[in-house]
């Protein structure tokens, strides 16, 4: 079984030349010695009106190696808590093979990420980010991973689980963490709570960052997937991550009684 895409024509264009020239537009041209080698990006995932040019500047940032470990949070409520895709992937800018290494060496590792195409069928928060790492990396191989409401202990224990995995494997592997900022509150609110996760962020707390998100009921959609990022990248050694960019979809819409937050972090 191939991965069809399910929001081509919707968050981004389905038709190739079109999404090649929106990517060309979105991710600002940067030199190879301005590009840094980074653990990590966390990049939102909605449509690329809203939220491709936060993206596309986060990317343009770092080396995109030949494979990519996606973190998506799961909006459709199907399959396992922390669903691992087997099915390669068709593009509209190509075909997407999964690094079966790597994720054979995670589901050897882990007693609680599994196996799991059901998750990913429908869900659109890792499909909006492969073609801004196809657009970086021809050779392009990925590791996606469905991630639903879970217990901090549980992030840790995947985190753990990935960060053996990603040693074991022994190559270049970019993490990437999908999430949206909070949703549909005024400009005002989201920028200030989204603000206090994003500390937590930059000061690498993953249990802050929780506890944060949880205490403060900010509706960021991506936190276990974001905490579980945090948490791998600090045991493979991770010591900084920087803020590229923060906005909302008022920036776009004009509307900003009613925003989503957009932010863009490179772990490295």
């Amino acid at each position: 079984m191939t991965r069809q895409p399910v929001v081509s024509n919707q968050f981004y264009p389905g038709n190739p030349s079109v999404l090649q020239q929106t990517l060309t537009e979105l991710i600002p041209a940067v030199s190879v010695e301005q590009k840094k080698s980074a653990l990590a990006v966390i990049v939102p995932h909605a449509g690329y009106v809203y939220s491709g040019a936060v993206a596309g500047e986060t990317f343009a940032r770092v080396e995109v190696p030949e494979t990519a470990l996606i973190l998506g949070p799961n909006h459709t409520g199907n399959g396992q808590p922390l669903a691992l895709g087997v099915s390669d992937w068709e593009m509209p800018l190509g075909p997407v093979p999964i690094e079966r290494n790597l994720a054979v060496s995670i589901l050897r590792n882990s007693e609680i990420i599994v196996d799991d195409d059901i998750a990913h069928l429908q869900e659109h928060s890792l499909e909006v980010q492969v073609p801004f790492l196809q657009f970086l990396q021809k050779d392009l191989k990925i590791v996606p991973i469905v991630v639903s409401h879970i217990s901090y202990d549980d992030c840790r224990r995947a985190a753990h689980d990935l960060a053996a995995a990603i040693r074991e494997f022994g190559e270049p592997v970019l993490m990437v963490a999908s999430t949206d900022m909070t949703h549909y509150e005024s400009r005002q609110s989201a920028s200030t709570k989204d603000h206090l996760a994003l500390e937590r962020i930059q000061a690498l707390d993953p249990c802050g960052l929780y506890e944060t998100v949880v205490g403060n009921r900010i509706s960021m959609c991506g936190i276990m997937p974001t905490t579980i990022t945090l948490l791998t990248t600090l045991e493979l050694g991770a010591t900084r991550a920087e803020l590229v960019r923060y906005t909302d979809s008022g920036e776009v819409s004009g509307d900003t009684n009613q925003v989503v937050g957009y932010a863009g972090l490179v772990i490295s």
